[in-house]
């Protein structure tokens, strides 16, 4: 299986990379998707990649972190894109106490680069589902499609960003107690539009909340989603795996 989304270059998980990365294989998860944050994250992304061949890099900036987004950071970006598979993580998010304004311009200039160069996307999106899609639409993302992170928007959003051409991506969320939207997310929306992810080390599945998350737990997520469907478990890995596979444009031995 894929994670398509973990953040291994950071702590705790980089300190404990090697035994991580072994208990990964050993559950099934072989590959990794590690995007950027911020550009005082790219360098070691970039050096991971390098150093591990099933570590696929994503280089962004976070809404979280568009306040601090100078001059330089679009410029650097541009220089690290190529390295990377996709541009991401990226998009809109009303929780940080960050102005809509400065995180939609970062959003649209991130998107203009992914375009140019003909990279997917990885799309951090929370509460504000509506204006994601108009500004989407608005910078033709469909032409490059990608990832809804961890989608935590309804199966009738999940649908809209399917239409751009956009995977739905099924995190930890499914498997917690309370869970509702994610529950009607993974049942309702068709098996070849899902991927999974840990976003280790946050969203860390039922039986380990409280404790970070590490891509090995993936296979909760995967487990409680071959439940929900009542399909097999190696029905769930081969299909998203298949899935991550196509809208990332990866091959089948690029981590060989």
């Amino acid at each position: 299986m894929i994670d398509t989304h973990c953040h291994l270059d950071l702590e705790p998980l980089v300190s404990h990379l090697q035994p991580m990365l072994q208990d990964s294989f050993a559950a099934g998860v072989n590959e990794f998707v590690v995007p950027g944050v911020h550009p005082g994250g790219w360098q070691r992304i970039s050096s991971l990649a390098a150093e591990y061949p099933q570590i696929f890099p994503a280089f962004g900036i976070h809404p979280m972190h568009a306040a601090s987004a100078d001059d330089r950071f679009l410029p650097q970006l541009a220089e690290y894109a190529p390295q990377g598979i996709a541009i991401g993580e990226i998009g809109l998010d009303p929780s940080y106490s960050v102005t809509p304004a400065l995180q939609e311009a970062l959003f649209r200039e991130q998107m203009r680069i992914a375009l140019k160069l003909g990279l997917p996307l990885l799309i951090h999106c929370r509460q504000a589902f509506r204006r994601t899609l108009q500004i989407m639409r608005e910078e033709h993302a469909d032409q490059v499609g990608g990832i809804m992170h961890a989608f935590s928007g309804s199966p009738e959003m999940a649908r809209e960003f399917i239409r751009l051409g956009f995977a739905i991506s099924i995190c930890g969320t499914i498997t917690w107690k309370n869970a509702v939207r994610p529950l009607r997310l993974a049942g309702e929306i068709a098996l070849e539009h899902l991927v999974l992810e840990t976003d280790s080390p946050d969203m860390t599945p039922e039986p380990y909340r409280r404790r970070f998350n590490r891509p090995a737990w993936m296979v909760e997520t995967a487990s409680r989603l071959a439940e929900i469907r009542r399909i097999p478990l190696e029905a769930v890995a081969a299909a998203t795996t298949a899935n991550a596979r196509k809208v990332l444009r990866l091959a089948d031995d690029m981590a060989a």
